[in-house]
């Protein structure tokens, strides 16, 4: 019988694999469920992805790309960080308030991380996150490494933000939509039900 991937227990090898298995996640399916149930939250350190599971929190960035560098550790073929920039609002991430609204805006871009497991997507961000809730509000798309969620997200994040704002001329500056985008993320961290794309 022919063992599923996600399911192959995990060889003692790679510093977050170690993290994982010391919590009892011995097989990648395990870490996905794990991680998926996690609150919520921004860790202490971008770069230290580890930080997820001592925290037992995390972004989507940090919630994926530990996945990401343990399929990596793992060797789990067709495994693919992605990052993308959807048209973010109250109807497809609940738990953001009316921060857009308030600053005149129907969306502001926002840059989401999920995995895509041999052409699937999976959004671990939270229990009811579904990548189906932001499919047809995406911008664009590539495929990052999990070093790339500290500066690289966040630069790509804020000069694709620039350019929207000159390109649509909207009315607002970089630092009032940006203002508005992190008190919807901090709306987000403090929502019950963490429902998040």
């Amino acid at each position: 019988m022919r063992v599923n991937i996600l399911e192959k227990t995990f060889r003692d090898i790679g510093s977050i694999s170690s993290v994982a298995i010391a919590k009892g996640l011995t097989d990648f399916q395990m870490c996905m469920d794990y991680v998926q149930q996690l609150p919520y939250g921004r860790n202490a350190n971008r770069q230290n992805l580890s930080l997820v599971l001592t925290e037992n929190k995390g972004s989507c960035s940090s919630k994926h790309a530990l996945l990401t560098a343990i399929a990596e550790e793992q060797s789990i073929p067709k495994t693919q960080l992605i990052l993308c920039v959807y048209k973010m609002n109250q109807s497809n991430t609940p738990g953001i308030g009316s921060h857009i609204k308030d600053i005149g805006l129907e969306y502001i871009p926002e840059a989401h991380c999920f995995l895509r497991i041999d052409g699937i997507a999976h959004d671990l961000t939270s229990a009811s996150s579904s990548i189906s809730r932001i499919s047809n509000a995406i911008l664009k798309e590539e495929v990052i490494t999990s070093m790339q969620v500290s500066e690289y997200k966040v630069s790509y994040h804020q000069k694709f933000i620039q350019d929207w704002i000159v390109q649509n001329n909207i009315s607002k500056t970089f630092e009032e939509v940006w203002a508005a985008r992190e008190k919807c993320i901090a709306s987000l961290s403090t929502t019950a039900t963490n429902n998040i794309c």
